[in-house]
């Protein structure tokens, strides 16, 4: 079992509970949506996305956003993305630096995500009555230059300089994001408290873990409508988080979450499969593609229990937030955005993660897991490394080299924070952007933007130090002396006599994760949060807020090549079978390791696939080359992209690629399933690049949504099965329309079968009734988390 990492998302430095640890693999029905375009949105089509999901029967104007090749267009000097995260509270009202829309440097972003709305007790999206006090759509700066409101517009506050100066900017996209730490399962009011109405956990999941649609319909109508009234590009889904692990998120949120934890994922997909179907919907009626993304986890703990995160073929591209690896969750000293393992992290080393021989030495603290666990399901192009733009701290930092993988443990943890154990977090000069904990008293966090620890390298404090209530005559107590470790790609700044250790980011760094970007393909980079930056003020002899970061990436990509635009590394055949993968049945939580899902392969075509037929996929390298089978189909890893074992200054390539045969006396008829027992070790997302070989000839699967491939039937003989059609075979040779006999009054379940929330069948001498929308799940085999519920004999 692997440490139970605690790191926070968002806004300021609340402790958080949530984990790094392992993951799960699921990736619900991938429908065939590939021959479901209709003709006339053939060009359109040809600049969707590798593995992007189209809504059936709509054309949806993807060249409004992308090119021939399925690449955003973003501007000629914008080969890669730089999307910062612009927050609404950051208003200069209660006498703080604010930072403004006109503080934003438009022409070196390509995406601005405003921070945040919340969903309502409505389930309708919500950044709260409308009112001059409301810094979204009401609140005005009269005398600031830049910040005058354009009278054109009905709204005022943030929403109204945001499309102001997007008029000016048109190559830069917007989005409202919803959710974040402490808005995912409520909200805070106009007084700055916060209402614990439940947020997304209730919106999207019932109480009985099923899906909740009828929420999830009512938020994403009304996101559409808030997109299009405030003139957004699209929604951006910040959900903290949808795991099965316990006592993940927000401490407040524990215990409406931790109820419905075994629903939470399936209701995440739901989610945004909805909002993905609603968008392209409204976007071909508007002429536009509106954009959906997340910020997604990068803690090998909250993704094991997301299974393999299905969402994301949902999703224009992720937002991973390649942070808050380390903090004062937990008295493990280490950088808060290391971009490679070095084979020394201690909370790693203490749960023994580098010497247990099924997870390779693989250390999964560090961007450049976070990345690799995401490729496995996207191409390099749809995914965007998170950059911190502020730090994180302990004191009384005791062992380690310059306080680097050295301890600091408190002796209690701040109020709220759900935790009986915790790291000791900087506080007073070295906690600037603190939160406050559940008796309004300061979060120890060591958490700062990093103009301020940059003046703190210098020696200076800042002429804005009485603004947060500290007196002009403060003075420093020791040096802080910076240190960077290569191997990292981490900086940090050690106060030897204080025993003060903040983890930052500064130019080296961020020069070189760029770097890092521009080689590996990836779509660009997020940044938490744009207020963050920093500038030098010579006149003043001091940092403040700037745009010294965001430059250096600006930099470095505006001649970098085009990203990577394709999944798969190796060619795929350009004919496809109409066929689905799912793996499901995951056990919940802790009791999810080693991570053992039913991999379940269904064949929607209307040929036979032989027994002894070949199937191959990719799964990405964040988990080892050692997958396998429990099922006897001798399940094995062909080729393995990384063989290094540890991954210490970064992964090598992408994928290991397994091939696994049907039994040669278990051919796969249409309508029909298999299934087999599959193991790995660590988490990885959804496996992609799949193949079937058979008959001399092999094919692509449709449930790829691969580009350029074509859904072809070369049995054709086969009727297509429907709820009525005559009876076909499942893998233990039942026919799927057999009465299950008895007294049962329920039609029989047939595998083809489409049934809808409420609906009952019988099946093998039980009565069951589904929870939500399903086909192809057969009663009795989805566990007490699934679709069926299981209404007793009959």
């Amino acid at each position: 079992m692997l440490p139970t990492h605690r790191p926070r998302a968002r806004r300021g430095t609340v402790l958080a509970a949530a984990g790094t640890a392992l993951a799960g693999l699921l990736f619900g029905t991938l429908s065939a949506t590939v021959s479901a375009t209709v003709s006339h949105a053939e060009d359109q089509f040809a600049c969707r996305p590798d593995g992007l999901y189209s809504t059936p029967g709509v054309d949806v104007p993807y060249c409004s956003v992308y090119d021939s090749a399925g690449r955003e267009k973003m501007g000629a000097d914008h080969q890669r993305r730089v999307i910062g995260y612009f927050t609404g509270w950051r208003t200069g009202k209660d006498g703080t630096p604010a930072y403004l829309a006109s503080d934003i440097p438009w022409e070196k972003v390509t995406h601005l995500n405003y921070a945040f709305a919340h969903v309502g007790p409505d389930d309708r999206i919500s950044v709260g009555a409308d009112g001059p006090d409301n810094p979204a759509t009401g609140m005005t700066w009269p005398g600031v230059a830049g910040a005058e409101m354009d009278p054109a517009l009905p709204y005022k506050g943030h929403f109204n300089l945001l499309t102001k100066y997007k008029k000016q900017h048109p190559q830069v996209k917007t989005l409202i994001s919803v959710g974040g730490w402490a808005e995912t399962g409520g909200y805070i009011d106009e007084n700055g408290k916060r209402v614990d109405s439940g947020g997304f956990y209730r919106t999207a999941t019932n109480a009985d873990g099923s899906v909740n649609q009828a929420g999830i319909d009512t938020f994403a109508e009304s996101a559409v409508a808030f997109v299009k009234k405030y003139g957004f590009n699209g929604v951006d889904i910040d959900y903290e988080y949808p795991t099965s692990m316990k006592d993940a998120g927000h401490p407040e949120d524990w215990a409406l979450a931790n109820a419905r934890r075994g629903g939470l994922n399936k209701g995440y997909a739901a989610l945004m499969k909805t909002l993905r179907e609603k968008l392209d919907r409204a976007g071909a009626g508007d002429g536009r593609h509106y954009l959906l993304s997340v910020a997604a986890p990068s803690s090998a703990y909250l993704l094991r229990g997301m299974e393999t995160y299905q969402a994301t073929k949902y999703l224009d591209y992720v937002n991973v937030m390649s942070y808050d690896l380390h903090g004062a969750w937990n008295e493990f000293v280490g950088p808060n955005a290391a971009l490679y393992d070095d084979g020394k992290d201690a909370e790693l080393a203490k749960w023994g993660v580098y010497t247990t021989a099924q997870y390779g030495g693989i250390g999964y603290l560090n961007g450049d897991w976070a990345y690799h666990y995401f490729r496995g399901a996207l191409p390099a192009g749809r995914i965007n490394l998170g950059l911190p733009y502020y730090s994180r701290g302990w004191k009384n930092v005791s062992g380690g080299t310059d306080g680097l993988w050295g301890t600091a443990k408190a002796a209690s943890c701040p109020a709220g924070s759900g935790l009986t154990t915790c790291g000791d977090g900087a506080v007073g000069i070295d906690n600037l952007w603190h939160d406050k904990d559940g008796n309004g008293k300061e979060s120890p966090a060591g958490s700062n933007p990093m103009w301020h620890a940059k003046n703190l390298e210098k020696g200076v404090v800042g002429d804005y130090a009485g603004r947060y209530g500290f007196p002009e005559n403060t003075k420093l107590t020791g040096t802080y002396t910076r240190h960077y470790d290569s191997t990292l790609t981490a900086p940090w700044l050690w106060n030897a006599e204080k025993k003060v250790f903040l983890s930052t980011e500064d130019e080296q760094s961020v020069k070189a994760k760029a770097q890092y970007v521009v080689d590996k393909g990836l779509g660009g980079t997020m940044v938490w949060e744009l207020a963050g930056d920093y500038g030098w003020n010579a006149g003043k002899g001091q940092y403040e807020p700037g745009t010294t970061l965001t430059t250096a990436m600006y930099d470095a990509f505006k001649s970098a090549p085009a990203y990577g635009a394709r999944r798969a590394t190796t060619e795929l055949p350009a004919q496809a079978l109409d066929v689905d993968v799912a793996l499901t049945d995951f056990p919940l939580g802790d009791s999810n390791y080693p991570i053992n899902p039913k991999l379940r392969i269904t064949n929607r075509s209307r040929t036979t696939i032989p027994g002894g037929a070949e199937f191959q996929f990719d799964y990405g390298n964040s988990a080892p080359g050692n997958a396998k089978d429990q099922s006897g189909w001798g399940l094995k890893v062909i080729r393995s992209d990384h063989t290094a074992g540890n991954n210490i200054g970064g992964l090598k390539g992408d994928y290991h690629r397994v091939s696994v045969k049907l039994p040669a006396s278990q051919p796969l008829q249409p309508g029909a399933s298999a299934a087999i027992d599959y193991v790995y070790y660590l988490p990885t997302s959804t496996p992609s690049n799949w193949s079937v070989g058979f008959g001399g000839k092999t094919y692509a699967l449709s449930a790829d949504l691969a580009r350029g491939t074509t859904v072809v039937d070369p049995g054709g003989t086969t009727p297509t099965p429907t709820p009525t059609s005559t009876p076909t075979s499942t893998p233990t040779g039942t026919p799927t329309g057999t009465p299950t006999g008895g007294s049962c009054t329920a039609p029989a379940w047939d595998k083809a079968g489409v049934y809808n929330g409420g609906a009952t069948v019988s099946w093998k001498s039980h009565s069951w009734k589904a929870k939500w929308w399903t086909r192809s799940d057969e009663p009795g085999t989805t566990g007490e988390w699934g679709v069926w519920q299981d209404l007793g004999t009959c």
